[in-house]
């Protein structure tokens, strides 16, 4: 049996729809996921030649923490791609224990209010088959994660107004 956990957050960038929408996905990923409590800073990737397109994935890399021996740590498939719009993401084969959870599934959208004044609803659903652990999921998802997505919100918006080059197309 599985159990979704659902979390979101929205806030508003300042800065052209494209940079809105490119920046999380297609700059260095070091610098979105830089770490925080239990969550390893991600160090790089591989395998990601055509990362960006649909159907593409990358193998991610984690800096050693209290839950990572550090290496190799998930992989990240991008799903769908709508430009400038949307983007849907899942990240799976955690090589770490990740408290029953096998899979997560990012959403990215992005809506223009005005030129430079973008809408960024973030959404994460995280999957998880252990029965026992589902309070213990709940707690981790509207506590934990969604702190976290605020902090990888704002590494975002920093390099999104600074004009992070993009690392793919």
């Amino acid at each position: 049996m599985e159990t979704q956990f659902k979390v979101s957050v929205t806030t508003i960038y300042e800065c052209s729809l494209e940079r809105a929408f490119k920046t999380p996905m297609l700059c260095d990923v070091s610098k979105v996921h830089t770490g925080f409590g239990i969550m390893p800073a991600i160090t790089h990737s591989t395998n990601d030649e055509n990362w960006g397109k649909p159907g593409s994935s990358k193998k991610v890399y984690a800096a050693k923490s209290l839950t990572q021996k550090g290496g190799f740590a998930s992989v990240d498939n991008v799903i769908e791609r709508i430009e400038n719009q949307y983007w849907k993401i899942e990240v799976n084969q955690f090589q770490a224990w990740m408290l029953g959870f096998y899979k997560f599934i990012g959403e990215w959208e992005t809506t223009e209010i005005n030129p430079d004044k973008i809408r960024i609803d973030y959404t994460y659903t995280l999957y998880s088959k252990a029965p026992l652990l589902y309070p213990l999921n709940w707690i981790f998802a509207k506590t934990f994660w969604k702190t976290y997505m605020k902090r990888v919100l704002e590494n975002i918006r920093n390099m999104a107004k600074n004009k992070e080059p993009y690392l793919y197309e």
